[in-house]
C-alpha cells in the first residue's frame, strides 16, 4: 500500500508556528508509533523560497500540483483575509476535494477553504478573534466561535495553534485508531485527546510547589483509577487542599470543573475501550468509571453526540467518521 500523501500549502510570510503544527504530526517518521509512513510534502502556489514573518526563509519543494494527489491537504494559517484567493490556489483546493481528499484548515487557514468556496451551508471553526470576521464575509457558514475543530467529514476546521494540535491529533485517532494517536500524543508530550467541541481555552500550568505537586499527584492518581469513585472532597484531601481552595486552582488550571473534568476522562477511556477490545458495554462502563451501560450511554450522547455501540461500529475498524461534528462539553 502507498504512503498516504499529506499536503500543507505554505506562502510568503507564514508563521513558522502556524507551518510547524502539521510537521510535527506528519511530518516525522511515527511508524514505530504505529503509524503509517507519510508521504509529506510543503508546497506552494510556485516552489523556491519563500520568506516566513519570522524572517527566516523556506525552501519549499513542491507546487501546487502536489495537491493532485494527496490524500490529506492541510492549510495551517493565512494572510490577506479579504482577499480573493489567486485561481490556481483556489483551482487545486477545489481539485482536490471534488477527488476526494481531506481538506484541513487551522487557524486562519479556515479564510482559505472559505475563499475557494468549500464552506457553504457547513459548520466551521477558525479562532475565537477571527469568527466575526469569518461571518462577516461568509454569511452562508454556520461559523462556531465557541468549539476547539470541526470535523464535517471531508473538511475539519480548527481555532488557535494549540487547537490545530489538537484538531490533527484528532485525524491521526479518526484514521488509525485511539492507540496510535494516545503513543504520538505522549511523544510529542500534548493532552491525548481534547473534544472538538471542548471551549477554546488553554490549560495553564500548575506552579512548581509542594502543593501543586500534589494536586498534580491528585489527578494523575484518578486518571489511573477511573473506574474507582471519585468524589471532589476526597480528591481535594489527597491534594492537601480544602475543596474551596482546591476547587478554584482546579477551575484556574484546567478551565473546567472538577465534575465536567472527569466524566471527560471516563469518556476518553471509554472511547479507547470501544475502539481497541471487545469488551461488552457494561465492561466499559464499569471499566470506566460510569457504573452502569445507562449512565456511559447518557455521557456518550451528551459529549459525542452518538452512542456508544455506534461509535464502535464507526472507530473499531479504524473507520472515519461520517460528517461527525462535536457540540460543546455540558
Amino acid at each position: 500500500m502507498a504512503d498516504p500523501i499529506v499536503a500543507v500549502i505554505a506562502f510568503d510570510g507564514i508563521s513558522p508556528f502556524h507551518l510547524s503544527v502539521p510537521c510535527l504530526v506528519f511530518g516525522t517518521d511515527r511508524t514505530r508509533l504505529g503509524l503509517p509512513r507519510f508521504d509529506f510534502r510543503v508546497c506552494a502556489i510556485e516552489r523556491g523560497p519563500i520568506q516566513t514573518d519570522a524572517g527566516l526563509s523556506i525552501a519549499v519543494p513542491h507546487g501546487l500540483s502536489a495537491l493532485d494527489d494527496a490524500d490529506i491537504v492541510i492549510i495551517p494559517s493565512w494572510k490577506d483575509l479579504d482577499a480573493p484567493l489567486a485561481e490556481p490556489m483556489r483551482e487545486a483546493l477545489v481539485r482536490a476535494h471534488r477527488r476526494g481528499a481531506l481538506v484541513v484548515g487551522l487557524c486562519l487557514g479556515t479564510f482559505a477553504i472559505a475563499a475557494a468556496g468549500l464552506l457553504g451551508g457547513r459548520k466551521a471553526a477558525t479562532h475565537w478573534a477571527y469568527t466575526e470576521r469569518l461571518q462577516a464575509l461568509h454569511p452562508d457558514i454556520a461559523v462556531d466561535a465557541d468549539v476547539l475543530y470541526v470535523d464535517d467529514g471531508d473538511i475539519v476546521t480548527s481555532a488557535g495553534v494549540a487547537a490545530g494540535l489538537d484538531c490533527c491529533l484528532h485525524i491521526v485517532r479518526a484514521r488509525y485508531g485511539a492507540e496510535a494517536a494516545l503513543r504520538l500524543a505522549r511523544h510529542v508530550v500534548l493532552s491525548p485527546h481534547r473534544q472538538g467541541g471542548q471551549a477554546q481555552f488553554i490549560e495553564r500550568p500548575v506552579a512548581p510547589t509542594p502543593t501543586a505537586d500534589r494536586f498534580a499527584q491528585a489527578l494523575d492518581k484518578v486518571r489511573a483509577t477511573l473506574g474507582e469513585a471519585h468524589s471532589l472532597d476526597s480528591v481535594a484531601d489527597a491534594a492537601g487542599l480544602t475543596r474551596r481552595t482546591f476547587t478554584r486552582r482546579f477551575q484556574k488550571s484546567i478551565g473546567a470543573s472538577f465534575g465536567d473534568w472527569l466524566a471527560d476522562q471516563r469518556v476518553a477511556l471509554a472511547q479507547r475501550l470501544l475502539e481497541g477490545t471487545e469488551k461488552s458495554m457494561e465492561a466499559v462502563a464499569f471499566e470506566a468509571g460510569f457504573g452502569s451501560a445507562t449512565s456511559l450511554r447518557q455521557h456518550f450522547s451528551a459529549r459525542l453526540k452518538t452512542s456508544p455501540m455506534q461509535y464502535r461500529r464507526e472507530f473499531s475498524r479504524n473507520v472515519p467518521p461520517d460528517r461527525m461534528t462535536y457540540s460543546p462539553l455540558l
